[in-house]
């Protein structure tokens, strides 16, 4: 099967998923619980001129944990750094992310299961005390540095979680679990990224591509860039 592995393509598409990312609470579409006590979780953390609490998503792929992130820097007027498990992959990797943190900013790491354990050591004090230690040379001249950071919030978001362990589980402050939207979300969804991309759409075919969309934003809004694609070459 043939991919496609054209840079600009590729980048192109990355701008327009950006584009089509909500950017406030009243413009993400379903997981209503969700929003309301996020809603209480932010607004709690402005009057006391605090981060907010360490946030655990988990979900199936494509419905919004990456998108929710940024929604709540947003609302928290804050900026947001952006890593995965995978690409994490030394403690001073780690360390170097989290020193250069501004203070109330969001670290956002994707696929949180793929962390191995020797950043998860890193990363529970960094959560608890806004601290980590840096071992500095080797042998018996090594001696260790303890550094303290800005106070900082992590949203970790994982597919499984399941996979991770007890004591990283405990640090999270709130756990929050995506689920599936319902047809009509999925609806709202595609309508709205249609007036953003200025394609002009009947309801029929929002219904239409809302129950092709597997009830996942992701699929929804790849399903309308294609039928956009599709109304412009056949005009």
């Amino acid at each position: 099967m043939e991919k496609n592995t054209d840079p600009k393509q590729k980048d192109e598409d990355k701008v327009l998923d950006i584009t089509l990312r909500p950017r406030s609470l009243s413009e993400y579409q379903g997981q209503e619980q969700i929003k309301q006590n996020l809603q209480i979780l932010i607004d709690a953390a402005r009057q006391r001129r605090e981060p907010i609490e360490h946030i655990l998503l988990c979900g199936a792929a494509g419905l919004g944990k990456t998108t929710l992130s940024h929604v709540i820097a947003r609302e928290m007027g804050v900026g947001v750094r952006v890593t995965s498990g995978p690409a994490v992959e030394r403690s001073g990797d780690l360390a170097s992310i989290l020193t250069n943190l501004g203070e109330g900013e969001i670290l956002f790491i994707d696929e949180c299961h793929r962390l191995n354990k020797t950043i998860e050591e890193v990363l529970y004090p960094a959560m608890e005390d806004f601290k980590i230690d840096i071992i500095i040379g080797k042998g018996p001249s090594a001696r260790t540095l303890e550094l303290e950071l800005p106070k900082f919030t992590l949203i970790a978001a994982t597919t499984r979680i399941g996979l991770l362990s007890s004591p990283l589980r405990s640090r999270f402050g709130v756990t929050f679990r995506l689920d599936f939207y319902q047809d009509r979300e999925i609806e709202r969804i595609i309508k709205r990224s249609a007036k953003i991309l200025s394609v002009p759409i009947d309801s029929a075919a929002i219904t239409f591509l809302a129950r092709c969309a597997r009830r996942t934003p992701r699929v929804a809004n790849r399903l309308l860039k294609r039928a956009r694609d599709l109304a412009q070459v056949k005009n």
